[in-house]
């Protein structure tokens, strides 16, 4: 069986590729070589000559072949020319060529000065012989490409007629992007024209197919062409043109798609072609931010590190990106099994499994993290366990604070105990002026761990990180508008005016992993998130991108506020001072830390209420912790 679990061929076991086994492709191989060199060592004499060879070279060209046609076959496979599929041949295949020619005539030459072969080759003979050569045998390699590329046009789906497609992008990636389309007509897209910004590639062709001009021409039909489809290859775009295009091709009632982001197309594991819709995510992003990535290599490489919350969104970004820079060990800690399986199967099947250690746990757990804690000796900790969903944590005050204070106190005071290097929270934009339990339970961590940090942390700095909403998180409002969106709707926003901040997740991660290396112990960091977006005019822009109308085919409903929820989030309260950093896209916010002995005597206290008092006690109770906290009661 191969990797896929499909069946090899049976036979004598020689490992068939493309339809050759290696002993064919050899033979297949061999036998165009040596054609092309005797027909090439023909031609040089012919050319040396003005084909008029003189009777004395008749010897050399009838019988001075075999052993230039030896030394030349033998090079080539020395520089795998024999290894490659048939059907494959690219810029490095032509530089093995090239080098494999060179060495090849080099040593004839040397060895017909040497008079060790006894041909009488003339130099002006080999010289030519080299050119003619090293021509023939990328003729042979480009031949066998052309043939495969012609056999897969021909063995595209049956019955099912090509499509006319417009590329709007005529950079590296629309070009990439059309030529495989043009190399593998089997998909059934035939690029006819380009459309782009820059006025310098008008009136030009790229791969033949003519740019011929801005996307906004699409406005008029008569430079549509004909066309069935459009595909954006413009993944570095700034969001605000993407969504301009976007919505000309909407208004222009054309069928669109996108490619890969960059992030997916530098990583190599997705090709050019594998073509997606355009995503809410697109339009939202922002410009990249540049991150200090040799600081964060140096950080995490050879060290352990401990991500709690693994299974999660956030938590699972962070394993992608760390893993990504060589830890030692990458503890994937989670209490959900269901959830923390795929994140490990996708460290095992992207090559990791010897840095990977899943970790079945609960924060609440002591001996269990006790164990964990002695046993593997994490240095780093990214805790991103936690309770976020607003209004269910509403009606359960107690296992909100439960997790989300009394977790990250826990777990904090055994870092503490074990000497880790770093330990980061991640928080939330919802633990500033709080309105709701979750947010106020985020800012009792965060209060903890700055006391913990001003007091004698045992070498251990303290710190946590603030965002707003994740684009794609289980808790964001996307998941849940598609889904609507899906059912025929309503989508339903709690308000007209409800505005949000949003990241993406490997943003947000970003930012994590920069910010951890950034502080001294005691910070709280966030990042300039740019500005809040309308949840309403998000609703819309969803409804749109599938294709249908707002208020027209999908109703949007608005059904107020919800308990604990704000109109609008915030960046700071006013207990905290901002302060720039080396980073400007990272804020600091810096508050003066109270006693932890008293922080430990009131989450003492409250901790003995969790489960006897009843819950607009508890939030009170809660305010009083965290004055700038305006409990939801009931």
């Amino acid at each position: 069986m191969d990797p896929a679990g499909n069946a090899l061929p049976k036979g004598n076991g020689a490992r068939r590729s493309h339809g050759f086994s290696v002993g064919e492709r050899y033979t297949i191989l061999g036998l165009a070589y040596v054609g092309a060199f005797l027909v090439v060592h023909w031609l040089a004499f012919q050319f040396r000559f003005d084909f008029q060879v003189p009777e004395a070279q008749q010897p050399a060209v009838h019988s001075g072949w075999w052993a230039p046609l030896i030394i030349k076959v033998v090079c080539l496979l020395l520089f795998g020319q024999f290894t490659g599929l048939l059907g494959y041949f690219a810029i490095p295949d032509l530089w093995r060529v090239f080098y494999a020619m060179s060495v090849a005539s080099l040593l004839i030459l040397v060895a017909e000065q040497l008079d060790l072969l006894l041909m009488g080759l003339p130099r002006g003979v080999i010289l030519i012989d080299y050119v003619l050569s090293t021509a023939s045998v990328v003729g042979v390699r480009m031949g066998f490409r052309v043939m495969r590329e012609r056999l897969r046009k021909g063995n595209g789906p049956r019955g099912v007629g090509t499509k006319r497609v417009g590329i709007i992008g005529a950079g590296d990636v629309g070009a990439s992007l059309a030529k495989e389309l043009l190399a593998r007509r089997g998909m059934g897209l035939v690029p006819v024209a380009f459309f782009d910004d820059d006025p310098l590639k008008w009136h030009s062709q790229v791969h033949g197919v003519p740019v011929v001009g801005r996307p906004e021409k699409l406005r008029d039909p008569s430079f549509r062409m004909h066309l069935e489809e459009v595909i954006i290859a413009m993944p570095t775009a700034p969001a605000k043109r993407l969504g301009e295009v976007v919505r000309l091709l909407q208004a222009a009632r054309l069928k669109f798609e996108t490619v890969p982001s960059v992030d997916q197309l530098a990583t190599g594991k997705v090709r050019v072609s594998q073509l997606r819709p355009v995503e809410i995510q697109d339009l939202l992003q922002r410009d990249p931010i540049e991150l200090d990535l040799a600081n964060i290599q140096q950080e995490i490489k050879g060290r352990t590190v401990l991500v709690t919350g693994a299974g999660g969104s956030i938590g699972s970004e962070l394993c992608r990106q760390i893993v990504d820079r060589n830890p030692r060990t990458l503890l994937l800690l989670d209490r959900s099994e269901v959830q923390l399986f795929p994140i490990e199967q996708e460290m095992i099947g992207g090559g990791f499994g010897g840095q990977v250690v899943p970790v079945i746990a609960d924060i609440l757990d002591e001996a269990r993290l006790r164990y964990v804690f002695g046993r593997f000796k994490p240095e780093l900790v990214f805790h991103a366990a936690a309770h976020k969903h607003v209004p269910m944590m509403e009606s359960q005050p107690s296992e909100a604070l439960k997790n989300n204070a009394f977790g990250t106190a826990r777990l904090a005071l055994l870092a503490r105990e074990y000497q880790v290097a770093r330990f980061v929270l991640i928080s939330t934009d919802k633990a500033i002026n709080p309105t709701s339990v979750m947010g106020a339970s985020k800012r009792l961590a965060e209060i903890y761990l700055q006391a913990l940090a001003a007091s004698k942390a045992n070498g251990t700095k303290f710190m946590a990180v603030r965002f707003g909403n994740v684009l794609g998180s289980s808790g964001s409002v996307i998941p849940v508008f598609t889904r609507q969106i899906a059912m025929g709707g309503p989508v339903t926003v709690t308000h007209p005016d409800v505005t949000r901040y949003f990241m993406t997740i490997p943003e947000a991660v970003g930012l994590v992993l920069q910010a951890a290396f950034m502080g001294g112990g005691g910070e709280i960091f966030v990042l300039d998130m740019g500005q809040p977006v309308k949840i309403a005019d998000l609703a819309r822009q969803l409804i749109q991108l599938s294709g249908l109308e707002p208020d027209e085919d999908i109703e949007i409903r608005f059904t107020g506020l919800r308990p604990g929820e704000k109109l609008f989030e915030e960046l700071s309260h006013r207990t905290e001072n901002h302060q720039p950093t080396s980073h400007p896209k990272v804020m600091r916010f810096v508050s003066e830390p109270r006693p932890l002995e008293e922080v430990e005597v009131a989450f003492t206290a409250l901790g003995s209420l969790l489960h006897s008092t009843e819950r607009n006690q508890l939030k009170q109770r809660i305010q009083e912790l965290v004055p700038e906290y305006q409990p939801y009661l009931v």
